[in-house]
């Protein structure tokens, strides 16, 4: 009589040795995680007048304006300016982030959430 379900006995290990390799995938990327919250990433808007810097954790740590782009009469050119540099600095932290994950994850798409 055949044998239905289950699995033959060479499984249980099979398994053992893909929980180690997930958990130490899981402990890499919380490695990779914390070295990209050091990171800085810095852009710039208006050929450099506007710089702002975030980190990793997209937090913006400094906003560095040249003297000839305060303009009380163009105030809304230096809006336009500031979140100009920090969405590119934002997208810069992103990428970089986006790109240690597809590393981790060998281009899976697994890092930004379950692909189904």
């Amino acid at each position: 009589m055949a044998k239905r379900g289950g699995f033959s006995g060479g499984m249980p290990g099979n398994m053992n040795n893909l929980m180690k390799q997930a958990q130490r995938m899981q402990r890499q990327m919380e490695e990779n995680q914390k070295e990209m919250e050091t990171k800085e990433f810095i852009a710039a808007a208006g050929g450099g007048a506007v710089e702002v810097t975030v980190t990793g954790k997209k937090e913006i740590t400094k906003v560095k304006l040249s003297a000839e782009v305060v303009d009380p009469e163009d105030i809304e050119m230096l809006e336009d300016l500031i979140v100009a540099a920090t969405n590119e600095a934002l997208r810069q932290a992103e990428e970089a982030n986006a790109e240690v994950m597809n590393k981790m994850t060998g281009g899976l798409g697994l890092g930004g959430g379950l692909p189904f």
